[in-house]
């Protein structure tokens, strides 16, 4: 099973951080929450990537490229030019890095990863956003749904505390940034059969969540996983600080054991 990653956006709403790096490296604690994503799926079984690059991407293959040498403890013997590894901390992940160029939108950047899918079913998800997401349960509420797609859906976080107030007017309790309006979001963690490539027609100008997505609801071939636990976007400086609050707290998305 293979998990499609797309990790090529601007994103232009973390500026602070974007503008030396693609957002999927913005770090959580000491690591790019795109490994924090990785660790995520990983710890379910899941460990064949394809990681979709565009802005920046150059950065992301470099992380790859050396994360064995990064991760591991070495004995460097410079006399004899030699380098040996002492200790591999390193994930058993495979990664395919793919450049699906600057200015490609989600649909045509999956379209670039259509032939190292091997016309099976696989899952994908954006770079910038972490859960508590049973995976395995996912994956199998898919196949028994029996659509071309699914995703998950979520409850977006509030931002403002709220006040729950009494038919006198008086102030009987507050509730710290409760939940949305009720409402379910993408949240962003998908399953999709290979007959989804039919759906994205228009190449590089391809928008996946618009009519791709809206054509398959109307068929009746979208499903929705429901995730009513810990969800949560990295969109902006707010957000990243947040996570990584979060993280030093012990972190609910953190499903692994080291």
């Amino acid at each position: 099973m293979k998990i499609v990653i797309f990790a090529g956006g601007y994103g232009t709403r973390l500026s602070e951080e974007t503008d030396v790096m693609p957002k999927p490296m913005v770090q959580i604690g000491d690591k790019p929450i795109l490994w924090h994503i990785m660790k995520c799926y990983s710890y379910y079984g899941f460990n064949d990537f394809i990681i979709l690059l565009g802005y920046k991407g150059y950065i992301i293959k470099e992380y790859f490229a050396n994360y064995f040498m990064h991760q591991s403890d070495l004995t460097i013997d410079l006399s004899k030019n030699t380098t040996e590894i002492i200790n591999n901390h390193s994930e058993p992940w495979r990664i395919t890095l793919l450049d699906t160029g600057q200015n490609s939108m989600t649909g045509g950047r999956l379209l670039r990863a259509r032939k190292y899918l091997e016309n099976a079913t696989f899952m994908a998800t954006y770079g910038d956003g972490v859960s508590n997401i049973n995976f395995q349960e996912l994956l199998q509420f898919h196949h028994d749904s029996g659509g071309i797609a699914t995703l998950s859906a979520v409850y977006p976080e509030g931002r403002f505390g709220a006040v729950n107030i009494n038919t006198q007017h008086k102030i009987t309790g507050f509730q710290e940034k409760p939940q949305g309006d009720g409402q379910m979001i993408n949240g962003g963690f998908f399953v999709f059969n290979p007959e989804i490539f039919s759906y994205l027609r228009d190449g590089e100008a391809t928008i996946l969540e618009r009519a791709p997505l809206e054509l398959l609801a109307s068929e009746g071939q979208l499903n929705a996983f429901e995730h009513r636990e810990f969800w949560k976007c990295m969109d902006t400086l707010r957000d990243k600080n947040q996570l990584n609050e979060l993280w030093e707290k012990g972190a609910p998305w953190k499903v692994w054991h080291e």
